[in-house]
């Protein structure tokens, strides 16, 4: 440790460059993570948050909850919570799309109600308030308000909760289920089968694999070419009886010193924007992802290092030092 901390001091302009670089690759993984969060939340909230683990649906549905419409006597045989999926177009200071739930207000799957009862139960982010009336576009049939829930979305629409309509499926937390004319879906194929989630998440999935991959060649370039440059200094160092393991434990440190104080520099940053970002933008960063997405990278920074490491244990003192010996 005393090693890696003096020759960072020693190259502090070298350092900080790395540091800056790792400090922007850190921010773009945490903030491209909320975002692949904040997007899921936004298209599957109601179904994530759920209470159930399995979903039966009607047969010919294709796994689509909207698509499925199950009879009273398959609900009566199956048990659990049955629940109503429908799109539905409202008008209230003007026309929005919304997503209304049909399901009773005594059930273990009905969200929390944040202010006033349930009847007709309006996301928040509809700005509403209780008391306000709104239109079905369709069949005009007016509504009116009488609780507020919160972070209550599907398919990027808000979700509005009601008592009454047709059961698209039962919320169960066991899979045996034998019912005719009926499919058992696990929760993660629920939420797959929502239109554009499944798409959605693998595109940024996939650009924050890339930001991985950059961030460990980021560091291998950079340490390996300081390993090169260092092969004097390490032929004297194994000359005069250093290890080779304590080398390559100096380097280790040099890559978590800097990945550690990229992260914290990179969390700050990326909570600083949070409060800052618009409210119609879905960015979700839960603590528990934070710390799980910067113990991966700093893995990925220290999987990064392993090169120098070789180099560094493969060093002849002899060869290092231009034969002097």
């Amino acid at each position: 440790m005393f090693l890696a901390i003096r020759e960072m001091k020693y190259a502090k302009l070298r350092y900080t460059l790395i540091g800056l670089i790792m400090v922007l690759v850190a921010w773009l993984v945490l903030f491209v993570t909320g975002l692949a969060n904040g997007l899921a939340s936004d298209n599957a909230a109601v179904i994530q948050k759920m209470d159930a683990d399995y979903f039966v649906l009607q047969e010919e549905a294709d796994n689509r909850l909207n698509r499925s419409e199950l009879s009273a006597g398959q609900v009566d045989a199956i048990g659990g919570e049955p629940f109503g999926v429908r799109m539905m177009t409202i008008e209230h200071t003007g026309k929005v799309d919304v997503t209304v739930f049909s399901m009773n207000p005594e059930s273990e799957i009905m969200p929390r109600i944040v202010e006033g009862k349930s009847g007709v139960v309006a996301d928040q982010s509809l700005q509403m308030t209780i008391g306000d009336q709104f239109t079905d576009s369709i069949t005009r049939e007016v509504m009116t308000v009488t609780g507020l829930t919160e972070g209550q979305s599907f398919s990027h629409t808000p979700a509005i909760f009601v008592t009454e309509g047709p059961v698209s499926a039962v919320a169960v937390q066991s899979k045996s289920i034998h019912v005719d004319g009926v499919e058992l879906l696990t929760k993660k194929e629920a939420l797959q089968s929502i239109p554009g989630y499944k798409e959605e998440q693998g595109s940024l999935m996939m650009m924050i694999v890339f930001l991985f991959m950059i961030a460990a060649i980021v560091l291998a370039v950079f340490f390996y070419v300081m390993t090169i440059q260092k092969m004097h200094q390490f032929g004297v160092l194994k000359a005069i009886g250093t290890h080779s393991i304590y080398l390559a434990r100096t380097i280790i440190y040099q890559v978590i010193i800097i990945s550690i104080v990229s992260l914290l520099i990179s969390v700050a940053l990326v909570y600083g924007i949070a409060f800052v970002l618009p409210v119609d933008l879905p960015f979700y960063l839960t603590p528990s992802l934070t710390a799980g997405t910067s113990l991966l990278f700093l893995a990925v920074s220290v999987l990064g290092s392993l090169l120098s490491l070789y180099k560094v244990t493969k060093v002849d003192a002899l060869d290092a030092m231009g034969g002097s010996f």
